[in-house]
């Protein structure tokens, strides 16, 4: 992907720049209006990130193999610590609650089904429930067992065969809470992960991603036959002004098996941000735009139309909770970023939902230094891992008391000059801000 994204974002910008943007015809209105009550507000947070107590994995094996910053230790322990950080979210008043389970908790050997994980599943799930939340549960999220990485993970065409068949385990456990479903998480970024710290090579990306294609295809028909009217979908990473190219392919062959699309949005681009737009180890300097946000809802509202639309990830990182050298604080830049998820809606954008990453710290995948919490947590410094507050905790509880910020609201950042985050469509057609 990065070889591709070096070589289409300097074209974009040069035809950019040489046109020059047009108009703005995206105005905004006199009036925003709230999200309404059936909008679903959420946090979100992955298994391995979190929960600590990790069992033999691909992950575990690249930490263990020094590809990655920081040491793994328990994370932020939600594994025992799931209870009270379930009431957090309870506090903010969100009514999503996801989570991954992890393959390599509850099947740690080959056709070994392991009680233990699945009843801690059991516990979290029944948690989630009881506090009045939905749970969004994603089957992988980047991780599967350290028997499965021995035959070569997603190289290995059996992968699918064993992949279903834990999914299918999960599936008929859970299937009676009602969750929201998520296949794959970013399966693009996914197998970036596969060669970058796996090892496997680049020539077999087209076959593992016709296998993970193949396994969401049919985890879908076998979801809708457990649980009609479920929802389900594989999260996308929204690349800026490649997204078509990085993620269409995948996006066409399961097309078909979509009940929502899920997005995930961070990071913007424009002329003025072009050279920090890959940064891949430090993610405090790629640059926000939150703008880029309507964009991406635009960009999928267009090419699926009707189709309901979930933000199933969004946040800020700092730098070890230090201010930002940008100035932006994480609770104005999520009252900035929800402004154009309620603009998308109010343009006519059917935006189902929206989660923000994450509730609390965690491992982000390789080094603690990247924080997105609500609620941050120092796992290197701080060994009773307290949860404590950002300033983001009351500005969200505030968001989803009134179904969104003001009708009045005013961001606090004007959108970028020529946002190219749908390609030429955004700098040339631009949606403005209120004065």
């Amino acid at each position: 992907m990065r070889l591709r994204l070096h070589t289409l974002v300097p074209a974009v910008l040069a035809i950019a720049l040489a046109f020059g943007a047009a108009p703005a015809t995206a105005a905004p209105p006199a009036q925003l209006a709230p999200m309404g009550e059936d909008f679903l507000w959420g946090v979100a947070a992955s298994g391995f990130q979190s929960e600590g107590s990790a069992p033999d994995s691909n992950w575990t094996r690249y930490i263990a193999a020094g590809k990655t910053d920081d040491p793994y230790r328990d994370s932020i322990d939600f594994y025992h610590r799931y209870a009270s950080d379930i009431q957090l979210a309870k506090q903010l008043g969100v009514r999503v609650y996801r989570i991954g389970i992890e393959w390599a908790r509850v099947q740690p050997q080959p056709g070994v089904w392991d009680e233990a994980g699945l009843r801690f599943y059991d516990s979290v799930i029944g948690a989630i429930t009881a506090a009045g939340m939905r749970p969004m549960l994603t089957l992988d999220h980047w991780v599967y067992p350290g028997w499965e990485a021995d035959r070569g993970g997603w190289n290995n065409p059996g992968m699918v065969t064993d992949w279903l068949a834990n999914a299918r385990t999960v599936v008929d456990r859970y299937a009676r809470f009602d969750p929201l479903w998520v296949s794959f998480n970013e399966p693009a970024m996914y197998l970036i992960n596969e060669t970058r710290h796996g090892g496997l090579p680049a020539t077999s990306v087209p076959a593992m991603q016709d296998r993970i294609a193949q396994s969401h295809n049919e985890i879908y028909d076998y979801i809708h036959a457990v649980q009609p009217g479920a929802q389900v979908t594989s999260n996308v990473a929204y690349i800026p002004a490649a997204e078509d190219v990085v993620n269409g392919p995948f996006i066409d062959k399961i097309a078909a098996k979509l009940d929502y699309v899920g997005i995930d949005y961070y990071y913007g681009l424009s002329p003025s941000s072009a050279g920090m737009f890959t940064n891949f180890t430090q993610l405090w300097k790629n640059p926000l735009q939150p703008e880029g946000i309507y964009y991406a809802l635009q960009h999928y509202s267009n090419k699926f139309p009707g189709k309901p639309l979930y933000i199933v990830e969004n946040g800020m990182p700092t730098e070890n909770g230090l201010p930002r050298a940008d100035g932006y604080t994480r609770a104005d830049d999520l009252r900035d970023t929800i402004y154009w998820v309620q603009r998308a809606k109010a343009d006519g954008m059917n935006v189902m939902g929206y989660n923000y990453w994450s509730l609390t710290d965690n491992y982000e995948w390789g080094s603690y230094t990247p924080r997105f919490g609500l609620y941050t947590v120092d796992v290197l410094t701080d060994p009773t891992l307290t949860r404590r507050p950002t300033d983001a905790v009351p500005a969200y509880t505030e968001i989803t008391a009134n179904s969104g910020v003001p009708a009045d609201y005013v961001p606090t950042r004007a959108p970028a000059t020529c946002s190219l985050v749908d390609g030429l469509a955004s700098c040339l057609d631009p949606a403005v801000a209120p004065r």
